[in-house]
């Protein structure tokens, strides 16, 4: 790592915040895209439970369990130097109890490297983000459009939109937002939100807010990086891609398959040979 680039730590990312500089966080899964976006300058890498769709290709998030968090977890913090890894806590390893949710998040940080969690709800989960950041556990939270309420919430639908602080409306977005801060949060995720709100969350809290369907008022974005390559079938509305990586993976199979096929692929070049043996004194 450049000596003159700095190593992205939690208190690091409040300052930039104080600073007005943006901050940039990606999902990863593995060790080889973790490596390539931390060469690219990404702030934070984040570990998402989003593997159950775009990775294991399920429905929700549901299903993944804290064992598949902690491996993939680990394989991407093999791949950073920089970027500060965060691992999200999934669906049922922290719901039942704060004790449980501390538990999830030390077993995050111990086997698998994680620098933070993230866990998402706002005033119900107060308690649980205090219990794990008293434990000197970075915590990141989640409000807005929270996938793991995909029941709940009917679908991923944009939250926010109506006033009242009934679950889903702006007074509660607001108020789990505040919930958050005030538990000891060094960050929070606002989804699928109306841009007005973001912006005033934003201003009102100390710590930096990182949108994903929030408009350009947060202090950060974050996308998943199959959004960003091209590689999701269907991409939401909110993301933007920046490459077509589909369609050239797509077309590099289509050359191999082609060429193995015509007998084209491998050539003499891509053979190993066994050395012949040269009598002593002949010729060489």
């Amino acid at each position: 790592m450049d000596s003159r680039i700095p190593k992205i730590t939690v208190p690091l990312l409040g300052q930039m915040k104080a600073a007005g500089e943006r901050l940039t966080m990606l999902t990863a899964y593995d060790w080889t895209f973790a490596r390539l976006f931390d060469q690219a300058g990404v702030d934070l890498l984040l570990v998402g439970d989003s593997l159950g769709m775009v990775v294991q290709g399920l429905e929700n998030t549901l299903p993944v369990t804290l064992d598949e968090m902690v491996y993939h977890t680990r394989l991407v913090a093999r791949g950073r130097r920089r970027a500060l890894v965060v691992g999200d806590l999934p669906f049922g390893s922290y719901q039942s109890s704060p004790q449980q949710a501390v538990e999830s998040a030390v077993r995050l940080v111990k086997e698998g490297g994680a620098e933070a969690v993230k866990l998402e709800g706002g005033t119900t989960m107060a308690a649980t983000i205090e219990a794990i950041a008293s434990r000197d556990i970075p915590v990141m939270g989640h409000v807005g459009l929270t996938p793991q309420s995909v029941h709940r919430m009917g679908g991923h639908k944009v939250q926010g939109r109506k006033h009242g602080s009934a679950p889903g409306g702006r007074g509660r977005v607001l108020a789990d937002a505040r919930a958050v801060e005030a538990a000891g949060a060094f960050a929070v995720v606002l989804e699928g939100i109306p841009v007005d709100l973001a912006a005033e969350i934003t201003a009102e809290l100390a710590i930096p807010t990182i949108g994903i369907g929030a408009g350009m008022r947060c202090d950060g974005q974050v996308l998943v990086l199959h959004d960003l390559l091209g590689l999701s079938e269907r991409a939401p509305r909110f993301a933007k891609q920046y490459a077509d990586v589909g369609r050239q993976v797509v077309e590099a199979a289509e050359a191999y398959v082609r060429e193995v096929r015509a007998g084209v692929f491998p050539t003499d070049a891509h053979a190993f040979h066994v050395p012949i043996a040269v009598a002593a004194g002949g010729v060489k």
